[in-house]
């Protein structure tokens, strides 16, 4: 696993980041939810590569699942760029994203909007069962105070119909 002590603090630049991006950028637009403010979920290092922090980003405009290296990268042209990368048990397009100060770090969408979450508690624990389901491995989670909502259900794969 990577150094522990080097997890908070890229951590918290990545909040710092995505608030930064709130004030400057956001402003006005009516797609933010007042309810929600930036806040990662459950970031630790990856099993598959302990030099990647991996969590979830809860922001007023999106949740992500979000890959974010040990030590501020260059893009070297990645920006916009998929890759798909295991997390956990499972395997999504990232997208790459670069911020002089945070570095290379790399996104992949679970909500957006984020209109159907009426306070950021149910944000905190709908990003903290996603990451149960996908880290079947760790010690289990409280469940969440409302079940996850529908579009996320289908992307874990229980909001499938059987098939006949």
């Amino acid at each position: 696993m990577g150094d522990m002590s080097a997890l908070e603090p890229r951590v918290a630049a990545l909040e710092d980041f995505y608030r930064q991006v709130q004030r400057e950028r956001m402003q006005g637009i009516p797609l933010l939810n007042p309810a929600l403010h930036v806040q990662a979920v459950g970031f630790q290092w990856s099993d598959e590569d302990a030099q990647v922090a991996e969590g979830v980003l809860i922001t007023p405009w999106f949740m992500s699942l979000v890959r974010l290296p040990a030590q501020v990268q260059a893009h070297e042209g990645r920006v916009g760029r998929k890759q798909v990368r295991d997390f956990g048990c499972e395997r999504f397009d990232f997208i790459g994203s670069w911020d002089a100060a945070l570095g290379y770090h790399e996104t992949c969408a679970l909500f957006s909007p984020m209109g159907d979450f009426d306070s950021q508690e149910r944000a905190r624990d709908t990003a903290r069962e996603t990451l149960a389901q996908l880290r079947p491995q760790a010690p289990a989670q409280a469940p969440a105070a409302e079940p996850i909502p529908a579009r996320r259900a289908f992307f874990l794969g229980r909001g499938r119909a059987p098939q006949p």
